[in-house]
């Protein structure tokens, strides 16, 4: 069975497939590879793609653009006297491209790898995989655009170690990742975003602008110009040149407009912003400078316009490299991904790891003045962690008469609760000690790269667990995959400190301790309370690395007493 590789994107969709000569981009049923992700509806019949986009400017009230960008919420859209949700709008695209990807290869078309904005939180993804199953495929595979994109610049068969930083603006969402190959494995360090920007909005300050002009000139309705798509063919000019001119004459209405490069940066301050604060964020997260970057990739068609690639060459100091059409990129990565889930022999096994895109926590309360307020969010998975991964946290009851507690989970990454994806809730009940005190309770929460979330509450005292399995996160598994995988990380929920290999090291350190002179003792001591400090944050990547390092020194002290 073939397995092919989609990337749904806000403003246009591609489908592909990787042959025995690489990756491949299919046509579609108008021979072209790029099919808007536009849907309309008629009352009667339901339109998907050019023609959909067709009928959008004398018929508005019928037709849909970048419905993507409200996954995962309870928007919906009214056309043509019906509502839909993105869920609908996005399955209406996948079916149509399942359809097209069947033609061009003339065999049915069942699995499918996806590509996802990275910065998509859990809801958004599971929605993504809803909206598949709906169009009567199989998402095998949710791909992080970024990564895809990383695959099909081959960027995992570099062979030195090296970092790069993979750029991706597309049509309605923004996600920047850092990633690191080496030795086979590609590794994202860290990643971040924006679900709410893209091309269309650099789109809407010129419109805006536009409208500005024939509001001061004008005594007649501006709401007969299409300016959004005249906005549009703007941008694009201004992509090929350093100016564009805007001419409308028509009966009782006119317009000439001259637009610079230069005015279209001004317009764009407050966007450009937006893009460098996550910019900066996923450097700080991956613990690195502009100058330790070896490559900037760039990714999705906005990033064609200039003021980006300034814009990043000045933040990085980096020329950007966007030898592949940027528009293709990812569907390219996704079928190369698709590929290696269907195990072409054309492909080398490639092991990629991936991180946690927003933390995880609980909701807690705080006592102020005597009086308690809830709504506070508590993180026990940070953002940018490496999956899978397994942390716990201590909390306590709020009142002494308290013999349960709630544990709501959230996603996000705002103090306040609810500026968060709440996605399930637990109620534990607290046993009382001998002494009549309300015990506290620990909660583990372990995290796999399939989208599995295992909530375990266990009270200390008697230690009795209750646990809350967030399945809705791993998409498409079977419930037999959902158990194997909890199996597979049930090794995950011992403590570090309470593995053998790290209470070997600690045992190793303080016999160098002892065996050290009073003068030597200092440096194991601050190394024992440095190995302390990384086993509490549970972090086992910066573990191995703590262990990596200092195997040389100890090797080095204790070869030095034997004679």
């Amino acid at each position: 069975m073939t397995h092919i590789g989609i990337d749904l994107g806000t403003t246009n969709s591609l489908i592909s497939v990787f042959e025995e000569a690489g990756p491949r981009l299919l046509p579609n049923r108008l021979g072209k590879f790029l099919t808007p992700s536009v849907v309309g509806y008629d009352g009667k019949q339901l339109y998907v793609g050019e023609t959909a986009l067709a009928r959008k400017v004398a018929n508005p009230d019928q037709v849909v653009t970048a419905f993507k960008r409200t996954m995962g919420t309870e928007k919906d859209y009214k056309i043509g006297g019906k509502r839909f949700d993105s869920v609908e709008l996005s399955s209406a695209v996948l079916a149509t491209l399942k359809e097209d990807a069947e033609t061009a290869l003339g065999a049915p078309v069942d699995d499918v790898v996806i590509s996802v904005p990275a910065y998509f939180n859990e809801m958004q993804r599971s929605c993504v995989a809803t909206a598949a199953r709906t169009a009567g495929l199989n998402p095998v595979r949710l791909i992080n655009e970024p990564t895809a994109a990383a695959l099909a610049y081959g960027l995992q068969d570099l062979d030195a170690e090296s970092c790069f930083l993979v750029f991706d603006l597309g049509g309605g969402t923004f996600d920047v990742s850092v990633l690191e190959v080496f030795e086979g494995v590609m590794e994202v360090k860290a990643t971040s975003g924006d679900a709410f920007l893209g091309g269309e909005d650099f789109s809407d300050v010129l419109a805006k602008h536009l409208f500005s002009l024939l509001q001061k000139d004008q005594q007649t309705d501006a709401n007969r110009v299409p300016v959004a798509k005249i906005a549009e063919e703007v941008k694009r000019t201004l992509t090929e040149r350093p100016a564009a001119e805007v001419k409308i004459d028509r009966p009782g209405l006119s317009l000439a407009a001259h637009v610079t490069r230069d005015e279209f940066e001004d317009l764009s301050a407050s966007l450009l912003k937006r893009l460098r604060r996550p910019l900066e964020r996923v450097l700080h997260d991956a613990r690195l400078a502009p100058s330790d970057l070896e490559k900037v990739v760039l990714v999705g068609g906005a990033t064609r316009m200039p003021v980006i690639r300034s814009m990043l060459a000045k933040t990085l100091r980096h020329f950007p490299d966007a030898h592949i059409d940027p528009d293709h990129a990812v569907a390219l990565g996704a079928a190369v991904q698709a590929g290696l889930v269907g195990k072409n022999e054309a492909l080398s096994d490639v092991v990629m790891t991936d991180v946690t895109a927003h933390s995880l926590g609980v909701e807690t309360a705080r006592q102020i003045g005597g009086r308690h307020f809830d709504g506070y969010f508590l993180p026990i998975i940070e953002r940018n962690t490496v999956i899978p991964v397994s942390r716990e946290e201590v909390i306590s009851a709020l009142h002494p008469g308290q013999t349960a507690i709630e544990v709501n989970v959230y996603q996000g990454e705002a103090p306040d609760v609810k500026s968060n994806v709440k996605l399930g809730s637990v109620t534990v009940n607290l046993p009382r000690s001998k002494s009549g005190e309300v015990e506290p309770a620990s909660v583990r929460f372990t995290y796999d790269v399939s989208g599995l979330l295992d909530v375990d509450v266990t009270t200390l005292s008697d230690e009795k667990t209750t646990s809350l399995l967030i399945k809705n996160l791993a998409g498409h598994m079977s419930d037999k995959d959902i158990e194997a995988t909890r199996k597979k990380l049930s090794k995950l929920k011992t403590h570090p400190a309470e593995e053998e290999v790290n209470i070997l090291l600690r045992a190793r350190i303080e016999q160098c301790f002892s065996m050290a002179r009073l003068d030597q003792r200092a440096e194991f001591s601050e190394l024992l309370t440095q190995f302390d400090a990384v086993l509490a944050n549970q972090d086992r990547s910066e573990i191995e690395r703590f262990r990596t390092d200092i195997a040389p020194l100890l090797d080095q002290f204790e070869a030095s007493y034997v004679l």
